[in-house]
């Protein structure tokens, strides 16, 4: 703790620090930057975390009495509460369960959208939602349609696969196929406050990754066959979903596309908006008057399909953090498309 304390003192020299981002496409990357500070919100459990209402099926589009659910997968994917003023406080994998669950238990629901904005998440996480939506499909025999808002990359792309349909909007952002794992060394920004880590280990690699010193060859070698192995179990979901795409496609580099530029590389099935999905879902239920609802809690009403949960803590009373430092915060390697250090575990 007290060696925390001091590294964020390095904030007001602006003193600099080096990076390694282990990805998949140039796998080993080496760049010097300067510290980004972003924000870190202080802990604290709101409210609805101890107190939390059950999930009510909300409507947001009438209809007859049969239901639509629509699902909604917001944020970064990972397997944590978003503890934080202004949040709802929910696990997003917990909650993607929990609303999964809700449909079953409602009886009346005869198909399900799932509304992705996501650039992705946490690896484990991500493969584990997208198992639970290919197992519920499996159990229930449901159609599903995932539509895909502003942003669909690396984990929320990949939870999109494991639907019947894929729309996207003509803007949206797809792609970021890849896996990344970020590491900052701070050994000379430590060295100007004399700090100097002083670590007893038994094992070669168990502090692998440290920020305390640079990567050893052998261990950026070990570090990258992990990227390569994940990388490809999800090229292998991405290739047995979807038909079109050659397994030497271009789009496995970690490049990002639009909506309309997915399509033609068959990437998803329909360039839509979200009305798209609701008649793609209803045609699929066979009944085009279907009604549509969102599973969501009192305290978070839903009146249109657009409803958002407030899961993204504000950036109130906020520490600045180092990016790397905080990584027993968030997963490690990631599919995840990052044009911003700050979302660097």
């Amino acid at each position: 703790m007290t060696r925390l304390l001091i590294l964020c003192t390095l904030f007001a020299s602006s003193i600099g620090c080096g990076k390694h981002a282990i990805q998949t496409n140039n796998l080993i990357r080496l760049m010097p930057a300067r510290v980004h500070v972003s924000a870190d919100p202080i802990a604290m459990q709101p409210q609805v975390l101890r107190d939390r209402s059950p999930l009510k099926a909300m409507p947001v589009q009438a209809g007859s009495c049969r239901k639509i659910a629509l699902i909604d997968v917001d944020g970064l994917l990972v397997n944590q509460n978003q503890a934080g003023i202004g949040s709802m406080g929910d696990n997003p994998l917990d909650i993607f369960r929990e609303k999964l669950d809700q449909v079953e238990r409602e009886g009346d629901i005869s198909a399900v959208i799932i509304r992705i904005n996501s650039y992705g998440g946490g690896v484990t996480a991500s493969d584990i939602m997208r198992r639970e939506l290919e197992a519920f499909r499996e159990r229930t025999g449901m159609p599903i349609v995932a539509v895909l808002m502003d942003i669909a990359t690396g984990g929320g792309y990949l939870l999109a696969t494991a639907a019947d349909q894929i729309v996207a909007h003509p803007t949206t952002i797809v792609g970021g196929f890849g896996v990344i794992l970020n590491l900052y060394n701070l050994e000379d920004a430590m060295a100007q406050f004399n700090v100097a880590g002083q670590t007893i280990r038994a094992g070669k690699f168990v502090d692998i990754g440290s920020p305390e010193r640079f990567l050893e060859e052998d261990e950026e070698e070990l570090l990258t066959e992990i990227a390569e192995q994940y990388n490809e179990r999800f090229k292998d979901v991405v290739l047995r979903s979807r038909q079109r795409i050659h397994s030497d496609a271009e789009i496995f580099d970690g490049r990002i596309f639009t909506g309309t530029q997915a399509e033609k590389l068959g990437v998803i099935d329909q360039v839509g908006y979200i009305d798209d999905a609701i008649a793609a879902a209803r045609a699929y239920a066979g009944d085009p008057n279907a009604c549509v609802v969102m599973l969501h809690r009192d305290q978070d009403k839903a009146r249109t399909p657009y409803a958002t949960t407030p899961n993204e803590p504000t950036q109130l009373m906020a520490m600045p953090q180092i990016p790397g430092l905080m990584r027993s915060r968030l997963p490690t390697f990631m599919y995840i498309w990052q044009p911003d250090p700050g979302l660097a575990p």
